[in-house]
């Protein structure tokens, strides 16, 4: 005979972690805001068209996959249609 273990979704230890905010609402600076959108500038600005295209791929591919069988669909729709205007 097995015995089957439960585990508890209830953790024995207290969290742990304390914020930096020292007693204030822990909201994102204007500083760090602009500070944060300069360095997203410089990033997209080293990716290039590469990664455009990529991600727009990757796009794709994910409304693609999400509908896989109206994309088959016409998929076949197309195939037909070209081979009947031949």
């Amino acid at each position: 005979m097995h015995k089957v273990r439960i585990m508890s979704n209830i953790s024995s230890q207290a969290p742990c972690w304390d914020t930096s905010s020292f007693g204030h609402p822990a909201d994102v600076s204007p500083l760090e805001r602009s500070a944060l959108g300069e360095h997203l500038s410089q990033c997209g600005a080293l990716r290039g068209r590469l990664h455009t295209l990529r991600t727009g791929a990757d796009g794709l591919h994910g409304l693609l996959t999400g509908h896989v069988v109206t994309t088959a669909m016409v998929a076949m729709l197309l195939v037909g249609g070209v081979s009947l205007m031949r």
